[in-house]
């Protein structure tokens, strides 16, 4: 009885120093990628670029220039269900585009599937997803990958957290 006994406890000794030396992944970042910090209303103050020039970046998102979504405001409700406005100006006429969007924590990305009138979300096989580059109050970093060359570009999306 005495031997089971410390055979127990040395199993439970080696449980607790295996546990305590065991890595441990930082909760901070998923915490912060969680869909209620995307969650609220957005405008798209700036786009810069990263390993591409802007004279090559056509449309973003296969709907108008990237100068026409400066200024959008994004409307992301906590279900899914959202929008973008992009403002108008001379060469772009004012639009609004509803969206149903997600967070995937397991990625670190933003996603998003147009929708028109009468679609559902779980019918449109075709979206964009984006590299949540950071999400800290009320700053929001979106990063839309694109092929230029053999190198890594993106289409950088600066994003404040709208006055209500």
């Amino acid at each position: 009885m005495k031997r089971i006994l410390v055979i127990a406890a040395i199993l439970c000794s080696s449980l607790m120093v295996l546990q305590s030396c065991s890595s441990t992944k930082s909760t901070t970042a998923s915490a912060s990628l969680r869909r209620g910090a995307v969650t609220g209303n957005w405008v798209l103050n700036d786009i810069t670029f990263e390993g591409v020039p802007a004279a090559n970046v056509r449309s973003l998102f296969n709907e108008a220039s990237y100068k026409c979504f400066i200024g959008s405001t994004w409307r992301l409700t906590n279900s899914g269900n959202g929008s973008y406005t992009l403002p108008g100006t001379a060469d772009c006429p004012t639009r609004t585009q509803d969206i149903f969007w997600s967070v995937s924590t397991a990625d670190e990305t933003f996603q998003f599937k147009k929708l028109n009138e009468g679609d559902k979300a779980k019918n449109i096989a075709d979206g964009y997803r984006l590299v949540l580059a950071s999400t800290s109050g009320d700053q929001l970093i979106l990063k839309s990958p694109v092929e230029y060359g053999s190198a890594p570009a993106n289409i950088v999306l600066n994003f404040t957290k709208a006055s209500k």
